[in-house]
């Protein structure tokens, strides 16, 4: 069973000291943010389109990292299928319901920017807003924004490549066409 994680908008506490580290996997390396609490404010992948920088400042920490660094291993092992880590990505009312969406989209199953807007509430109108929100989502991988594809089943944008959208979807046994 997936676990369903909800976030709720929460501005950057200006005090808190970031934290970041780096993991090695299949997509590069790997670069975790966190606040102070050791929640996750962002996974980015090498060369990422408006990846996350670790911020002002930043700290390197390992062990407030431990748990994300395991549960990344074993998904890319294909042993794990749901991460369950504490997230705090910073976006919009309308970013998080999206980003809630895309927790709901099981491992090993694709949906489009159209479903996605109406799972949300959202008019027809609003797919685009939606397609701009998955984009911007900061935790690529946690979050599974590589499962969304065209209404047509084609590969469509990810803000980490589509040659890594596609080793993702693969991995799960969810690439269209096969």
């Amino acid at each position: 069973m997936t676990e369903r994680r909800t976030s709720t908008p929460t501005p950057p506490r200006p005090t808190a000291e970031p934290l970041w580290t780096t993991v090695d996997g299949p997509l590069g390396t790997l670069l975790l943010t966190a606040d102070e609490d050791g929640a996750l404010t962002s996974l980015s992948v090498p060369g990422q389109r408006g990846g996350r920088p670790p911020g002002p400042a930043p700290r390197r920490a390992e062990e407030p990292f431990r748990a994300a660094r395991e549960q990344l291993g074993a998904y890319f092992a294909g042993e794990l299928t749901a991460f369950s880590l504490p997230l705090r990505p910073s976006g919009t009312e309308f970013r998080h319901r999206v980003w809630d969406a895309l927790d709901a989209v099981p491992y090993g199953a694709t949906t489009t920017y159209g479903r996605i807007a109406a799972e949300i509430g959202a008019s027809r109108a609003a797919v685009r807003a939606v397609g701009g929100a998955i984009g911007a989502n900061p935790l690529l991988v946690l979050r599974p924004c590589h499962r969304v594809i065209g209404a047509d089943g084609s590969l469509t944008g990810y803000a980490g490549g589509l040659d890594r959208k596609t080793r993702l979807l693969a991995l799960e046994g969810a690439l269209p066409g096969d």
